[in-house]
Order: C-alpha cells, then structure tokens, then sequence
C-alpha cells in the first residue's frame, strides 16, 4: 500500500538501559556513577522528556541492560500509554560492568524465545505491542525452524504485533527474506526495523518494498552511533554546513532526512541526554525531500562493509 503518513519521531532505550553501549561520546554523556538507579533516573527523564515532546513510541529490547525494567517502573509511576516495541534474542551478559569482554549474546531458538518472552510479558505485558526477532541476519536458524515460526504465529493470534531487526552489510537481504515468511499463509512479520542513515543507505529499497507490502518500517541509527552529530562531524564538512543554515545540529539533519523518506514510519532517537532529545526533536521542524541529502552533496555514503567494519571498531563506553 503507498505510505500516506507523516513518519513520527520514537525513542530507543540501547543506550540508557545499561552501563556501556558503543555511541561515540557516550563517556561524556553520562556520570561516572552508573548504578542502575542512577540509569534507571535517567531513563525516567529522557521518557519524561519524550512524552513533553509528542513522542509516543518507546522502542527497548530484552539485551538492553535494565531498560525493559526502566521503562516498566515508568509506565507504572506515570499511567503513560505509549507504543511500547521490544525485542528478543539477545540476552545481556556483562553483568553491569562497563569493561565487560561480551555485552550480549545471540540466540534465536525456541527456548530463548520463551525464556526471553515471559520476561519480556512479567515487566510489560499490558503495554507490549509489537515484540520483534533482535538482528535477524543470514545465520539465524530462525529461517528453517517452523515449530519456533509457528511458536511466534501463536503470539500474533494473541494480540501482540510481531517484526524483527537487521544489521549488517546485508541488511537488505534480511528484510526482503524476512518479510517473505509465511505461517498458515500468512506473513509472519508486519514490521521492520533497519540501520538507515546519510552514511548506510543501502537498505532504502528494500525497505521502500516493504512499506509497498503494508509493513511498519522503523529506522535506528539514524545518526549513525553519533557519527553523524556536531560530535561526531567536521564544522567544516557539508553536512555541519547546511545544518548551521537551518539553525539546527547534524543530528537533527540527519535524522530529518530520514523522516523525509517515504517508505518511514518511525525514526528512533538513541539520545543519552533530554538535551540531545531536544535536538533530534528539532528534525521534525525541517521540510525536506528524500532526495534533498543526495542532491545536495552533504555526505558521502560509504560502502556497507565498510560502514559496518567501522561500526564494530567503536568503544563500549
């Protein structure tokens, strides 16, 4: 179906849920302290904040530290009513250390699932959604096991929306694959979330061809792990220029062009701090093309490979 809506601005938990996550300058962003009362205070105000600016979709995930239990305490202390998104098949394993060998470990089966979803429905079972497949990529044994699709088919038939995450240089194999599951004929997934910025936008058709299909396409990374901020860009690059000229930082560009596009329904905000909340809010006063990024030279998309070696070189600060 043609997309006929404004894509909204959400808000993802990675980066508050826990002590370390790999967004450049995070060090910066947050105490020195970072017990989980003192995360789960800064989650309460970045969720406060959210609400203050309209936004109304909360995005977390199982391997997000503490963030389901956060947001949970949240909901509960406030009476909000946001579209709550989580995710399983990660699950978190630094025990909140900071300089932890392994933050998080993969596992896509059946009993992960179920261990994964009855934590997942304990903390927020009356607020949960949509509850996604976390970086569903070509080695997930997901694709050929049909007791664990029909497992999630059952979860579909009880209310929850079902959707799943791609990374990676093949991004855009996962979600035509993805989207391409069927269960008793019908698709398995109605929602996608992919990496799509100025620096990664390889996955742009295919998610174009899943908007055409009638799925929710969420884009994360936006600003590209704060790559793509006043932080993280050259005031002399392109990109810093023509956010100067609009009164606004390189992260509220970048992410505008993102809501620009329109296949997009859902651009996530990964801000550490309300201020950073606050600018990233700002892409919403920005009126661009999807074509106004490429047209104006601002930044130099790289190759996928090359973006994703770069990715995996960051520090979990």
């Amino acid at each position: 179906m043609p997309h006929d809506s404004v894509a909204q601005l959400g808000v993802g938990l990675a980066a508050v849920g826990r002590p370390a996550y790999l967004t450049l300058g995070r060090d910066a962003d947050l105490p020195a302290d970072r017990a989980p009362a003192v995360l789960q205070a800064r989650t309460s105000e970045l969720l406060d904040a959210a609400t203050a600016l309209g936004i109304q979709y909360v995005d977390t995930a199982r391997s997000y530290g503490r963030a389901e239990e956060f947001l949970a305490s949240w909901l509960r202390a406030t009476g909000a009513a946001p579209f709550v998104a989580s995710k399983w098949g990660y699950r978190y394993t630094a025990d909140w250390r900071p300089d932890a060998t392994v933050h998080e470990v993969k596992e896509h089966t059946e009993p992960a699932f179920e261990r994964q979803l009855a934590e997942t429905t304990a903390l927020l079972g009356p607020w949960l959604k949509l509850y996604q497949v976390h970086s569903l990529t070509a080695d997930s044994p997901l694709w050929t096991d049909r007791p664990l699709q029909h497992r999630l088919a059952q979860l579909r038939a009880d209310g929850v929306e079902l959707g799943f995450s791609t990374s990676g240089p093949t991004q855009a194999d996962a979600v035509r694959r993805g989207l391409e599951l069927t269960v008793d004929g019908a698709p398995l997934f109605t929602s996608v979330q992919s990496t799509w910025n100025l620096l990664e936008p390889s996955a742009g058709p295919a998610l174009a061809e899943a908007s055409a299909a009638g799925a929710r396409v969420v884009v994360k990374e936006g600003v590209a792990n704060g790559r793509l901020t006043d932080r993280g860009s050259a005031a002399d690059s392109p990109l810093a220029a023509a956010a100067r000229e609009r009164g606004v930082g390189v992260d509220a560009l970048a992410l505008a062009a993102a809501l620009a596009q329109p296949w997009c329904d859902v651009v996530l905000s990964g801000a550490v701090t309300v201020a950073q909340l606050e600018s990233n809010a700002a892409a919403r006063t920005l009126d661009l093309t999807a074509a106004d990024p490429t047209a104006a030279g601002w930044v130099q998309p790289e190759e996928p490979a090359e973006y994703w070696s770069a990715r995996s070189r960051l520090s979990w600060r």
